[in-house]
């Protein structure tokens, strides 16, 4: 499976920055990179970027920094550099000319001016006889020398025989030349298509073995044909499995955005997980999950433990659906598996981005009571935001009023908590706790009740962290004015 010991372990991703990081493109690249750690070889970086009609200006760069939020550094490529670029195709482009041009010269490729008028109505007269679309190969043997002006430069399939290809993953899969299309190699624009610039970089770059998304399975004959018409050593090739939409249905969108899948909104872009809150370790843990499984029945791994086991024979070629339910549970495992420290640092942001000025004291001491309990680092900021409100608005105050109670009671009740508070020298939880028990035995109130009707005046909402732990985080005064605030409101519109 690894590369003769003349040839290293080189293996590449080659995104086009036409839009951001898909899911999809995320999962090859770690498999490229898990591959390349497997054996010791180089990850590299290629920015594909010769499609300039769909340039996205700031794609290249969320690829680069969310390949790095995912730990996906590389070896050689933009920002690093190495001794085989430079990384970006359209900086390359004499070099593809150069190639194309000895194509030409040697009879593998031909030039074509066929205009685009021709070519449609060549499409149309296809479709109303119903024949398979294609180019019709009718500038191939007219020998046109490269001063007939605007024209492209197209390889000159074989006629006959059979083009086969051997998978890593899939085995030997073979394609006759009959049924394959002379397909464009250079533009008119004198830049290279995908099928002529990978083959060039892929060789001046000496990988050896290429990992793919299977949608490019149908041009593999055409770069095997390419390989052998220069006369260089084609690298080992291995397609990846499709990544499914959650319910099966159909290839996962690349769509700019999130997309509903039934009842299931589907996150795409990898900025799009990053900004949800899951945590890069997670995010790699699941993709790594998808068309290859750990073994021993494990689910959960950190990435330094699958490097050493991973395997091309053991991926599976059949697509695979997206479980994103999963990812949920495995972030919220891995957040429980973060430090106190870690875990604060990585929650601090979302409280900020929410407007909430955080101190790095009370969110060390509201980490532990959060941790199990959320399972996206935004979650956080929804379940304990109040902690770093001044104050906190009780949209409807009839949510103080608990169940097998009245407002008046709720109104004694909270004012009796008050100053049972109030007159605590400590506001530890271990103060508070047991006179706040015995203050429902004395108002003839269960726990519950009472627990329930200060935790919403304290916090404006009726799911928290455990009661007495966080009061004793928010702190004693604040936590009565709280208490005597919400008291009076409920009065006021009730009493």
């Amino acid at each position: 499976m690894s590369a003769s010991p003349e040839r290293p372990v080189r293996v590449r991703f080659a995104p086009s920055p036409t839009g951001y990081l898909h899911i999809g493109g995320a999962r090859t690249a770690l498999f490229n990179w898990l591959f390349a750690r497997k054996h010791g070889g180089t990850f590299i970086l290629r920015v594909e970027d010769t499609d300039q009609k769909r340039y996205v200006p700031d794609s290249e760069q969320d690829i680069k920094d969310n390949l790095r939020w995912l730990g996906l550094t590389w070896d050689e490529g933009p920002d690093v550099g190495g001794a085989h670029g430079p990384y970006h195709q359209s900086q390359r482009s004499d070099l593809y000319r150069q190639w194309a041009d000895w194509l030409v010269e040697h009879g593998y490729a031909y030039r074509c001016n066929c205009t685009a008028e021709r070519l449609e109505d060549l499409r149309k007269q296809q479709e109303a006889s119903k024949q398979t679309p294609g180019y019709d190969r009718h500038c191939r043997d007219l020998h046109l020398g490269a001063e007939i002006g605007e024209h492209v430069v197209r390889f000159q399939m074989p006629l006959d025989g059979e083009t086969t290809i051997n998978d890593l993953i899939r085995g030997p899969i073979s394609f006759r030349n009959a049924d394959l299309q002379d397909l464009v190699l250079l533009k008119s624009d004198g830049l290279p298509t995908y099928h002529l610039a990978n083959v060039v970089d892929d060789h001046f770059m000496e990988i050896s073995h290429i990992l793919r998304a299977d949608e490019w399975i149908a041009t593999a004959p055409l770069h095997a044909q390419l390989y052998a018409a220069f006369g260089w050593e084609m690298p080992q090739i291995a397609h990846l499995p499709v990544i499914l939409s959650p319910s099966g249905k159909g290839k996962l969108s690349k769509r700019d955005q999130a997309f509903q899948d039934g009842t299931m909104k589907v996150l795409v872009q990898v900025r799009e997980y990053r900004r949800a809150g899951y945590l890069p370790e997670a995010v790699v843990n699941w993709l790594t999950n998808i068309g290859w499984a750990f073994g021993d029945d494990r689910e959960i791994f950190p990435v330094a433990e699958s490097i050493p086991r991973f395997d091309l024979a053991n991926v599976n070629p059949a697509g695979g659906k997206l479980p994103f339910e999963k990812l949920e549970w495995l972030n919220g495992q891995y957040m429980q598996m973060l430090s106190v420290e870690d875990l604060a640092a990585r929650v601090r942001p979302f409280f900020e981005q929410a407007g909430l000025a955080v101190d790095d004291d009370r969110l060390r001491r509201l980490v532990p009571l959060i941790r199990e309990r959320i399972k996206t680092l935004p979650d956080a900021v929804e379940m304990a935001g109040f902690v770093f409100l001044e104050t906190v608005t009780l949209e409807d105050p009839k949510q103080l009023v608990q169940k097998g109670m009245d407002a008046a009671g709720t109104v004694a009740a909270l004012r009796a908590a008050h100053e049972t508070l109030a007159g605590l020298a400590a506001f530890s939880a271990a103060a508070q706790e047991p006179p706040m028990r015995q203050l429902c035995e004395a108002l003839g109130l269960k726990p519950g009740q009472l627990f329930g009707a200060v935790r919403v005046a304290v916090t404006a909402q009726q799911v928290s962290p455990p009661l007495f732990e966080t009061m004793e985080i928010i702190g004693q005064a604040t936590c009565l004015t709280r208490i005597r605030a919400a008291a009076d409101r409920l009065e006021q519109l009730y009493g």
